[in-house]
């Protein structure tokens, strides 16, 4: 059973589902983010993607930003009809995390393996100090 929309006269079909103007694929990442006692982990999906690809980096107002761009360009060459035909992927995705107060931001790490982007984000230890001592009666 095919459901169209009701809203767009099929009439129309032809003008938006052709070759001429093929459907964007606007789809996001999937980011998870972990929490751990010692620190918090933000993993992204990137399958097919290199290191090179990614960007990683804190602003000047201490937000997280991840940039992740990917370009490929494939040329088929028929050799009896001398036609050159190319073939252009373009992705393209930025993502700002505003971090929370207890990110040690100069400890920030990052990784690619598998196809999954990982940055780590330790926390600040705070070192709790006693406060107990001796008060001396007057």
């Amino acid at each position: 059973m095919m459901r169209t929309n009701s809203w767009i006269p099929t009439v129309f079909n032809d003008l938006f589902y052709n070759d001429y103007m093929p459907k964007a694929n606007c789809t996001a990442p999937a980011i998870n983010v972990k929490e751990s006692d010692k620190a918090y982990t933000v993993e992204l999906a990137a399958p097919g993607m290199k290191k090179d690809d990614f960007n990683v980096h804190i602003n000047d107002e201490g937000n997280l930003i991840i940039k992740m761009e990917q370009k490929q360009e494939k040329k088929d060459e028929d050799k009896t009809t001398r036609y050159l035909r190319r073939e252009f992927s373009y992705s393209k995705y930025e993502q700002t995390l505003i971090l929370p107060d207890d990110v040690q931001k100069d400890a920030i790490s990052a990784k690619v393996e598998h196809g999954v982007l990982t940055v780590e984000l330790p926390k600040v230890v705070e070192e709790k100090v006693k406060v107990s001592r001796q008060i001396d009666i007057a």
